[in-house]
């Protein structure tokens, strides 16, 4: 069979038509892009109000430190002087702090309600019962162990003093010789001990204590001495067998442990006295940081550990020399700090959520145009005239990369221009590289997602909910693992497989840093802190950028074995097949059309179509032929579906159609003419048998033969902004017209259909009628001189002048070319099409030139006649006396229409027959006409569908 030898367009040909045509197309949309590329701005500026309003709020004289007036020379002159002796508890933050206050050594008591009992998880007999919570008696508890228990117990019992009341006069003192303690948060910095102005009580560490043990104790903060008030708590000393016990203990009792069975049991401190004695000192120290670790930056937060280390020390002390003996923990000291302004960075500390959603936002984007480009079967246009899968990824994703591109740096510019520290302090460099990689990412899973759905809406709802679903996850479900240190690390990167929290993360550490750089006056995320073991961006980045290598081949192979809207599925093993197969050989093709068409018809077939696929048989045996096209046995059958049978939609239909030849499929509708078509232009693949255009099979090289092919749809694809003109330079590109070539070709096709003048070849396809959008589907379909040429309904909606004027084009066209054309209008198969098929219930029932179809299934004339109603028999006597055989079709109110054969009726005879009758009665009208295709084929249709009923 003849292989095509026309030259399809080259991949960079391909690739510049393509691109030339969405350049257009972006230009005439260029509101919405701009409207898309400044979103990330106008919520910039929405974050930069917000932060211009919580600035000025937190401006004010109340959140600064606190000033007076002072007359310094007695002169009446006023001088204002701040300082921390002036300022209320809610302004001495700001304060500078030359010399720090000295604060007492606390230890981390647990809240009466959390402490140690006996509980289902922890049934220490040792332990005191649960009722004591109730009381708020329950005392605080101390573990220890060690390889001596005799010397270890005696450690112990030396830890707390009986000195109570203590001497309230002198504050350092009273603190530095008693076991004082508070169940308030730690902070990040010592200036001001949380314990002092949380209005909260505070905790004396007893062996014993007696009944209302509470005293009160005057605090200086600033200009302001509160009272703060210090209960007795009993310490017990428990003693455990090994540390292993003690680990297991503390960690059952730990609160974000049991956060769910709520058996909270916290311990005060616990001590491992290893192997300590008279000579040798040494001992581990468990202390309670529980409340600490409440903070997202727990890590940063200080910790009351330097009276736990005191305790056991002054305890040792007295074991070697005696009870007198101490070491007096006086205080603890910050140092100084210069004066504070208060802030509240709002875009870190909302910038993981916040700009998730921002950054996200892309996705449901380009997931909707690439499924719209599918659903409108715009894809499969322009593959249909010749652009290949290779050309169209490349400039969708180089599209798509650019878009993504702008709109980030667009998000970094404008929120960098406007100060927000989320962009300022962090390097450029590490978030240009995250973002990079990331919108590859994104791109590629909007692509493999793009696959899987064939409607707009529904693919827009799945995007927007995985936009705003990834936030809300990332904020509320992936955060929280995070801040906590005892989740395992290696889940976190497991959790970070999934592309939105990844993207979460990434963010997540850019707003601590720059939430941390903007309170401590430092530097957000630099190169340096991607080796920080707690720093997760150097993980992500890798993360994503192998997703990003796997997703993308995987979104490509998809797109070609799944069959959603992008042409004819391939097989899932496409990569192992050559690419340019070689035709098979006349053995091997002979034997092909013998397994094709071992099935045999239940239903006979006519002469002419059986001669049809005879004429099939003997071509396929032919090493070369001069027929574009040539269909065998082609069958189409779809599944049934909701309990309904299968549809067999084209019933084996064989078909030859040499070059220069018009076809016209006539049929009624559901016939199955679209389902052969779809075969044809692969949109569907047949079911079995094959078909051969241009000598290229169109199971195995369809991608070939759309380079030699123009489609025009029954239905105008179109871009609604594109011109006619350019929607002719796109497909022409295509079709590999360069230069002066291409711009000739353009204009003549606007000619031919009639869009040339007037400048209507350069108004957007959105603005044409009906008619026009017809007419330049015709224009694009000829455009390039395509071997094999389909139109479906060309001239539907069109006037008669447009009609006439197209078919003419048509007619012209046929030239060097097949034509395969559908059509309901008798008029339009008789001035165009060679040969017609009319095709009734998947199959052709008969095959041949108008003239042959109307002579053979034709062989009568209709005779019509118009009398009074009383008079129609008379009208019956006179045509059963011209032709004995004579059947009445119609009849109406007087009106009588009969089928005459031709072979036992002359006209001359029924002229004269006429004349005599008109003296009898009264004709009103009368007429004898041939036999028009429009009879033919309602004769064969109505035959048809009642062979196929009755069997």
């Amino acid at each position: 069979m003849a292989d095509s030898s026309v030259e399809s367009a080259s991949f960079a040909t391909q690739a510049n038509a393509l691109l030339r045509k969405n350049l257009i197309f972006q230009k005439r949309n260029l509101k919405t892009n701009i409207g898309l590329v400044t979103f990330p701005f106008l919520l910039c500026i929405l974050l930069f109000l917000i932060q211009t309003l919580v600035d000025n709020e937190l401006d004010k004289a109340s959140n600064k430190c606190g000033c007076i007036c002072v007359d310094r020379n007695g002169d009446g002159t006023c001088e204002t002087v701040c300082g921390i002796e002036y300022s209320d508890l809610d302004q001495v933050g700001t304060c500078p702090i030359p010399s720090p206050s000295e604060w007492p050594a606390l230890l981390q008591v647990p809240a009466p309600e959390y402490r140690a009992v006996r509980t289902d998880s922890n049934a220490f007999p040792d332990l005191p019962n649960e009722s004591c919570r109730s009381t708020g008696s329950c005392p605080a508890t101390i573990l220890f162990t060690g390889g001596n228990r005799s010397l270890g117990q005696s450690l112990a019992g030396s830890f707390f003093s009986s000195d109570f009341p203590p001497n309230t006069s002198d504050v350092l003192n009273t603190f530095a010789n008693i076991i004082s303690g508070s169940d308030t948060y730690t902070g990040f910095t010592n200036f001001l001990e949380p314990a002092f102005i949380s209005r909260q009580p505070m905790y004396t560490v007893q062996p014993q204590c007696a009944p209302n043990s509470t005293f009160f104790v005057p605090i200086q903060i600033a200009s302001v001495t509160i009272r703060q008030e210090v209960r007795c708590v009993q310490g017990v000393n428990l003693w455990r067998d090994s540390s292993s016990v003690v680990n297991e203990e503390l960690y059952n009792g730990y609160r974000q442990a049991n956060v769910r069975t709520r058996e909270i049991n916290e311990i005060l401190a616990a001590y491992d006295f290893l192997d300590t004695n008279e000579n040798n000192f040494n001992v581990n120290v468990w202390y309670n940081s529980t409340y600490s670790n409440a903070s997202a930056n727990s890590a940063s937060a200080l910790v009351r550990a330097p009276r736990s280390l005191n305790m056991v020390s002054n305890a040792y002390l007295r074991f070697l020399r005696n009870s007198a003996t101490q070491i007096l923990l006086d205080y603890v000291k910050e140092m100084p700090k210069p004066g504070t302004k208060l802030t509240l960075d709002f875009s870190s500390l909302l910038g993981a959520l916040f700009f998730t959603w921002v950054v996200f936002q892309l996705f449901p984007v380009i997931l909707t145009s690439l499924v719209y480009e599918k659903q409108r079967n715009l894809r499969i246009m322009m593959k249909m005239h010749g652009l290949g899968d290779g050309p169209y990824w490349l400039i969708s994703y180089a599209y798509f990369l650019v878009l993504s591109i702008v709109y980030m740096l667009c998000f970094v510019i404008f929120g960098s221009v406007i100060g927000l520290t989320f962009f300022t302090l962090n390097s450029y460099s590490i978030q240009f590289l995250f973002y990079f990689i990331y919108v590859n990412l994104q791109i590629a899973l909007a692509f493999l997602l793009a696959t899987m759905f064939s409607n707009v809406k529904t693919a827009t709802v799945v995007g927007q909910v995985c936009v705003f679903g990834s936030g809300l996850l990332g904020a509320y479900l992936f955060q929280p693992f995070l801040n906590d240190a005892t989740f395992a690390r290696g889940w976190i990167v497991v959790m970070e497989l999934f592309p939105g929290f990844s993207l979460y993360r990434g963010l997540y550490e850019f707003a601590q840093y720059s939430l941390e750089g903007n309170n401590m006056g430092t530097d957000g995320m630099r190169w340096k802190n991607l080796s920080d073991g707690k720093n997760g961006m150097r993980t992500i980045l890798i993360i994503m950028f192998v997703e990003w290598l796997l997703v993308l081949p995987v979104a490509y192979y998809l797109d070609q074995v799944v069959s959603s809207g992008s042409g004819v599925k391939k097989s899932p093993l496409f990569f192992l097949q050559n690419l340019k197969k070689k035709h098979l050989p006349v053995l091997q093709q002979k034997l092909s059309f013998r397994r094709q068409t071992s099935k045999v018809f239940v239903q006979m077939e006519k002469p002419d179509v059986l001669q049809e696929r005879e004429k099939v048989e003997q071509l396929l045996l032919e090493s070369n032929t001069g027929h574009a096209v040539i269909c065998n046995n082609l069958k189409k059958v779809y599944p049934g579906r909701d309990g309904n049978p299968e549809k067999l939609a084209v019933r084996g239909l064989s078909l030859a159609l040499p070059r220069g030849e018009c076809f016209g499929m006539l049929g009624p509708n559901g016939a199955g003419k679209t389902s052969f078509i779809s075969m044809m232009t692969g949109l569907t693949m047949p079911s079995s048998g094959t078909a051969y255009v241009q000598g290229l099979d169109i199971q195995n090289d369809m991608d070939r033969i759309y380079t030699n092919m123009g489609v025009c749809p029954q239905h105008d694809l179109l871009w609604e902004v594109l011109t006619g003109r350019e929607h002719l330079l796109f497909y022409g590109r295509l079709k590999n017209l360069k230069g002066a070539a291409l711009t000739q070709a353009v204009e003549e096709s606007l000619k031919s259909v009639n869009l040339f003048h007037g400048g209507v070849g350069d108004k957007q396809a959105g603005k044409y009628s009906g008619g026009m959008k017809r007419r330049l589907s015709v224009a694009i379909s000829l455009i390039g001189d395509p071997k094999v040429v389909y139109m479906d309904e060309p001239s539907t909606g069109l006037d008669p002048a447009s009609r006439n004027n197209l078919w003419t084009v048509l007619k012209r066209a046929k030239k060097g070319r097949a034509i395969i054309l559908t059509t309901h209008s008798m008029e339009e198969a008789e001035f165009l099409c060679d040969r017609l098929g009319i095709f009734v219930d998947g199959a052709f029932q008969c095959i041949g030139n108008p003239n042959e179809l109307k002579g053979r299934y034709g062989g009568s004339y209709v005779f019509t006649m118009t009398t009074a109603s009383n008079q129609e028999q008379e009208v019956e006597k006179l045509v059963h006396r011209l032709s004995p055989s004579a059947k009445r079709i119609y009849h109406i109110s007087g009106t009588q229409k009969f089928e005459l054969p031709k072979q036992e009726v002359r006209i001359a005879d029924v002229f004269q027959a006429v004349e005599k009758a008109k003296s009898m009665f009264t004709i009103y009208a009368w007429g004898l006409a041939d036999t028009t295709l429009e009879d033919v084929f309602i004769k064969v249709a109505r035959s048809a569908q009642s062979f196929n009923t009755f069997s």
